[in-house]
């Protein structure tokens, strides 16, 4: 009666999507963050070619975090 009632197979799938997309959120932003305090000690310390790395890092992180926002909120929309 119970597995009549609720569809096993699409919560399960919910629930991994959910688990998934949130650590790798959560990766992605802490990488961001790293990367830029990592960019301020450089910059800080004359390493310019360190910080030019960090620095970029910096910003793909975080057009990676903005993306998976993004998507996110458009998968969430259109279901």
């Amino acid at each position: 009666m119970l597995a009549t009632v609720i569809d096993t197979q699409a919560l399960l799938d919910t629930v991994l999507a959910a688990l998934i997309s949130g650590i790798g959120v959560t990766v992605i932003f802490s990488l961001a963050i790293f990367a830029a305090a990592r960019f301020g000690e450089m910059s800080r310390e004359g390493r310019t070619g360190a910080a030019a790395a960090y620095g970029a890092a910096t910003a793909v992180t975080g057009v990676a975090f903005a993306a998976a926002i993004t998507i996110g909120i458009i998968v969430m929309t259109t279901k």
